[in-house]
């Protein structure tokens, strides 16, 4: 199962350890990517951060946080995207998140796994014929 519950998503945050999740396509200045969010242990605490990356529309590519920024500019340090917030108690942190963002409840998984919510996203772009077509046998 991908998705944490509530009770292992903030266990997940007590061990200091990052979550995120993938929030879909996002415009920033007229040009098209995707948005992320991620909550992360920083100096007693946790950072919320928003990351507006460019969409490679690529379902290898899962790995969200090496994605281009679509505003280099507009990124904080430490890290990638901006911060939205910090807060010292994770269950403040995931109820800012959820405000701010529109993040679901039920959509956290741990780092590194928002990718391969990015790749569903990818693949539900693709046309009924490309789909098809990997699913049909390969004749010999």
């Amino acid at each position: 199962m991908r998705y944490l519950s509530r009770s292992f998503l903030l266990g997940t945050l007590q061990r200091r350890k990052e979550v995120e999740q993938f929030l879909g396509p996002a415009t920033l200045k007229g040009i098209e990517g995707i948005r992320w969010v991620s909550i992360w242990p920083w100096q007693g605490g946790y950072n919320l951060s928003v990351h507006d990356v460019q969409d490679l529309d690529d379902e290898d590519s899962r790995d969200l946080s090496v994605f281009p920024p679509l505003d280099p500019e507009g990124e904080d340090d430490p890290g990638p995207g901006r911060v939205i917030g910090h807060v010292q108690d994770p269950a403040e942190a995931l109820e800012l998140a959820e405000r701010t963002t529109g993040a679901s409840p039920h959509r956290w998984v741990n780092h590194g796994v928002a990718g391969e919510d990015y790749a569903d996203f990818v693949r539900a772009r693709k046309p009924d014929s490309d789909l098809e077509a990997e699913l049909r046998p390969a004749h010999s």
